[in-house]
């Protein structure tokens, strides 16, 4: 009997066929690592080590990895012949579109994609039908997907923003080579937070859409500070401009209706994409009638274009529905869970962290969080590039991946606490994490 093939000589291959040895560059990390298995709050890698997962591949798995219920839909959607039909329209779409306007009141009507990002491109889309408009506001620090109008001002460090002035607009910093001049000259980014920003770039009436995540998680969690979504929409509402909440990571994780039901701010398109279906393939664009209606408008020359070969495919489909009614018939079960165990997290690493000595701030959401190795809680992504301790984050990171606790390992990525961890999780990984701290200090 041949060996066992050695995760190198995997990883080879892997380099061999595929650009940079991973079929989504995002996922690429040092040392790079071969998962062979999820389940609950667990990860697998091909030696055999066994991780407590925060990461949860970026969020979706809200309810844990393979969830029983989730699967049992998908494999019963399988063997009943729920299959791709690419005519007409199918029971299932139907089911999952009414499952959605029923648990977030704010959409009137909704349209299926495979990803939160195809659900951002056609909301951008909507949004410049609608007003005639081409200029688009995004959030510096945010992500709202891999497409050209928005692969901009991701994480840049401090020195390219150290010269930027509050309610001002922020240099252009393309993520990706490739994107056209012509789309850079309608993106117009802004701190998260800085509203008189946003408002001197709409009074140049050149504004389509204003787009974010209302809770900035893409460089850990920072908060909304009290009136700014709500300044944000009026500001919207004065200048003709579409105001879009990009909840595809927020959206179901917060709460059955999305950030926008705890916040009381109505946007007039979202998009939904990672917990709608607990880690299966599809995103969610809805919102206000008037403005999906665009997507079958009368009038040609006005209609957006929606297509998509596998857009609402049975599979995803079913496990969006099987998670969506979970969340809805549980939801007074799973909610206050998910942030009862937060605030365990929250708590302990506290205790930690004040014990080490070493200046850090907690920021949690519910069942969502991040230790920033700061003074105090950021308001922006300039005041985490300027003050956060990059290299001890990643250095942190590392050691609690090596002690069997997995985040990301990049500076200020969220950790998601899931339906499937436990209390005992919670404890191990405090255990853990005070060991790391000893070290570290």
């Amino acid at each position: 009997m041949s060996p066992s093939p050695t995760t190198e000589s995997i990883l080879k291959r892997h380099r061999e066929v595929i650009p940079g040895g991973v079929v989504s560059l995002n996922r690429a990390i040092q040392p790079m690592r071969l998962f062979v298995r999820a389940k609950g709050a667990y990860l697998w890698d091909h030696d055999g080590n066994r991780f407590i997962d925060y990461h949860g591949a970026f969020s979706p798995y809200l309810l844990g990895h393979g969830d029983e219920d989730v699967d049992a839909a998908v494999i019963e959607a399988i063997r009943s012949g729920q299959s791709l039909i690419g005519a007409g329209t199918t029971p299932w779409e139907g089911e999952l579109a009414q499952l959605l306007v029923e648990c977030v009141p704010t959409l009137d009507q909704v349209q299926l994609t495979n990803t939160g990002s195809e659900a951002t491109y056609f909301a951008l889309r909507v949004a410049r039908a609608a007003t005639g408009r081409d200029g688009i506001i995004i959030m510096q620090g945010g992500y709202n997907g891999w497409h050209n109008d928005v692969a901009f001002n991701l994480m840049d460090p401090a020195s390219r923003l150290s010269g930027c002035r509050p309610g001002e607009e922020i240099p252009l910093s393309p993520i990706s080579s490739g994107i056209p001049q012509a789309v850079r000259v309608n993106i117009h980014p802004v701190e998260y937070n800085d509203l008189p920003a946003v408002e001197r770039l709409l009074e140049s009436g050149t504004i389509g859409a204003v787009l974010l995540e209302p809770v900035l998680q893409n460089v850990g969690i920072i908060k909304p500070e009290p009136g700014y979504l709500e300044g944000l929409r009026r500001a919207c509402d004065r200048s003709g401009a579409l105001l879009i909440f990009d909840e595809v990571k927020t959206g179901f994780r917060h709460a059955l209706g999305g950030y926008q039901s705890l916040c009381g701010v109505r946007p007039d398109l979202s998009t939904f994409g990672k917990a709608v279906a607990n880690g299966y393939p599809l995103g969610v664009i809805g919102g206000k009638r008037d403005y999906m209606g665009y997507f079958n408008h009368e009038d040609p020359a006005k209609r957006v274009l929606m297509a998509g070969t596998y857009n609402g495919h049975p599979v995803p489909v079913a496990a969006a529905r099987a998670t969506l009614r979970k969340l809805r018939d549980r939801g007074a079960e799973i909610y206050p869970r998910l942030d009862a165990l937060g605030r365990r997290m929250e708590e302990g690493l506290a205790v930690l962290l004040n014990e080490s000595g070493i200046p850090a701030t907690i920021v949690r959401q519910g069942s969502a969080f991040v230790v920033y190795f700061m003074e105090r809680a950021p308001r922006s992504w300039r005041e985490v590039a300027e003050n956060n301790r990059m290299d001890f984050d990643a250095a942190y990171r590392r050691a609690l991946i090596e002690a069997g606790i997995f985040h990301f390992p990049t500076p200020t990525k969220q950790g998601s606490i899931c339906f499937a961890h436990t209390e005992q999780d919670i404890d191990d990984t405090l255990a853990k994490t005070r060991e790391v701290l000893k070290k570290l200090a």
